[in-house]
C-alpha cells in the first residue's frame, strides 16, 4: 500500500531531497545512457601510450581543446593495428564508451586505431617540397663536402636513444680518438621540430664542431614528420658546417634527406661515412709506402741501367781517343791552313809584281827613263804649245834625274 502510495520504484522515480538515489543507482544509470551511445568514431592526439601484457593503456586528447579521455586497446585488437603508433600521433579511432560504475571513471575501449591525415599531410609535404626545391635548397651544387677527420662531430639525437649508442659506438671503434657534442631533442611529438631545429642551430654556431649528424632510428611516417618540417629543413639549410640526416629509414624520406649535405641510411652508416676508419688508413698508408718504394727502387733500377749504358760507351770508356782524333784533324786543318796561306801568299806576291810592272809602264818616270823630259812654266802647268811661252818666259824642265831652270827663246822654225 505504501509503494503504491509513493508512485513508483526507486529507480523510477526522480531523486529529490527526500528522495535521493544512491550512488550506485546514479552511476548504474550513467553507465546506461553511456552504453547507448554505442560505437562512434573520434579524432585526437595520442598523449599517451603504454604497452602492459600486450594490451594498451592510454589517452586521447582533443585537437581543439582541453579534454582527454583514457583509452584501452585489448591485445587482440592491438595484434590486428597495421600501424605503430607512440605518444604525439594524430588519429581516428572506433571506440565504445565504458563508464566504470565502481571507479566511476569513464574509459573508451578502441576497436579500431588508424594515422589521421596521411592525405592532406601528403599534399602539404609535397607542397613543401615543390617550394623548397624552386628555392635551390635540394641543388646539389650547394651541398657541401664533408671533412676527412672531423676533430669533433656535433650530434641530434634523442636522450638515451639506440641512433646515439650506434653512432658514438661505431664513430670511436673507427676513430678512437674522434670527440662528440650531443644535443638532446625529442625526435618525435609535438615538440620534435622546435627542439632539432634548435640543436642544428646550436651546433652550428660551435666553431670547434666541424659536422652535424641528426639521427634518428626510423619509424613509420608519422613519426618522422619532425624531419619535414620547415623549421628543421631551413636550419639545416641555414647552417655553415655540413649537415647529416640519419633518420635511417629507406621507404619515406624526410625533406631533411633532401637538404642535407649527406645523407645515411642508418646512424651506423652516418657514423662510417663521416669518420674514417683508422685500420683502413694505416693500412693505406702502407700501400702507399709500398707503392712509393717499390716505384723507386724501379726509377734506381731504370738509371742505374742507363748510367751502366753510358758508361759502356766508347766515347765514356776511352775518352782520350776524342782528344786523339780531334788532334789528328787539328793537324790535319792546320798543315791545309798553312798550305792554303801560302799559296795565298804567293798568288798576291806575283799579283803584286805584275801589278807593279804594269803601273811602272805606266808611270811618267818611266817616260823620263827614256829621255824624255815635261816641261813647266813657273806656276807649275804643263807646257803643251810653244806659243804659250814666248821668248823669255821662265821654264822648269823634268828630267829622269833633276829639273832644270831655263828660259824660252820663242817658238822655232821647225826643221826642214
Amino acid at each position: 500500500m505504501a509503494e503504491s502510495e509513493s508512485g513508483s520504484a526507486p529507480g523510477n522515480s526522480p531523486a529529490t531531497r527526500e528522495s535521493p538515489w544512491p550512488v550506485g543507482l546514479m552511476s548504474e544509470k550513467i553507465a546506461a545512457w553511456v552504453d547507448r551511445l554505442g560505437q562512434v568514431w573520434v579524432e585526437g592526439e595520442v598523449t599517451q601510450w603504454q604497452v602492459r601484457g600486450g594490451h594498451v593503456y592510454g589517452k586521447l586528447k582533443d585537437l581543439g581543446q582541453d579534454a582527454t579521455v583514457s583509452f584501452t586497446v585489448w591485445r587482440s585488437v592491438a595484434q590486428r593495428l597495421s600501424s605503430e603508433f607512440a605518444q604525439g600521433d594524430r588519429v581516428i579511432a572506433l571506440v565504445k564508451p565504458n563508464f566504470w560504475v565502481k571507479g566511476g571513471s569513464l574509459t573508451v575501449q578502441v576497436f579500431d586505431l588508424s594515422h589521421v591525415g596521411l592525405g592532406e599531410l601528403l599534399e602539404r609535404l609535397e607542397r613543401l617540397r615543390r617550394q623548397l626545391q624552386s628555392e635551390g635548397l635540394f641543388d646539389p651544387a650547394r651541398k657541401r663536402t664533408l671533412p676527412f677527420l672531423p676533430g669533433k662531430i656535433g650530434l641530434v639525437t634523442g636522450r638515451d636513444s639506440d641512433a646515439e649508442k650506434d653512432v658514438v659506438r661505431n664513430a670511436t671503434l673507427r676513430w678512437p680518438g674522434v670527440q662528440f657534442k650531443i644535443h638532446y631533442a625529442a625526435v618525435q611529438g609535438d615538440r620534435a621540430a622546435t627542439e632539432v631545429a634548435a640543436g642544428i642551430e646550436a651546433l652550428d654556431q660551435d666553431p670547434t664542431v666541424d659536422v652535424i649528424i641528426v639521427a634518428r632510428g626510423g619509424g613509420d611516417f608519422q613519426n618522422l614528420l619532425p624531419f619535414s618540417d620547415e623549421r628543421v629543413v631551413r636550419a639545416a639549410a641555414a647552417a655553415t658546417t655540413p649537415v647529416v640526416s640519419a633518420i635511417g629509414h629507406e621507404a619515406d624520406r624526410p625533406l631533411l634527406d633532401e637538404v642535407a649535405d649527406l645523407r645515411a641510411s642508418t646512424p651506423t652508416d652516418a657514423a662510417k661515412r663521416v669518420v674514417p676508419d683508422v685500420g683502413e688508413e694505416l693500412a693505406g698508408i702502407d700501400q702507399a709506402r709500398a707503392r712509393m718504394s717499390s716505384r723507386l727502387g724501379q726509377l734506381l733500377s731504370y738509371e742505374t741501367d742507363r748510367i751502366s749504358q753510358l758508361r759502356g760507351r766508347p766515347v765514356l770508356r776511352t775518352p782520350e781517343r776524342i782528344v786523339d782524333e780531334r788532334a789528328e784533324e787539328l793537324v790535319r786543318w792546320i798543315a791545309r791552313g798553312t798550305e792554303l796561306a801560302d799559296r795565298a801568299i804567293v798568288d798576291r806576291s806575283r799579283s803584286l809584281t805584275d801589278l807593279r810592272a804594269r803601273l811602272t809602264s805606266l808611270s811618267p818616270q818611266a817616260t823620263l827613263e827614256r829621255g824624255y823630259g815635261i816641261v813647266q812654266l813657273a806656276h807649275g802647268a804643263v807646257l803643251r804649245d810653244a806659243g804659250d811661252a814666248p821668248a823669255g818666259t821662265p821654264i822648269r824642265i823634268s828630267l829622269a834625274a833633276g829639273k832644270l831652270a831655263a828660259v824660252s827663246e820663242g817658238s822655232a822654225s821647225p826643221s826642214p
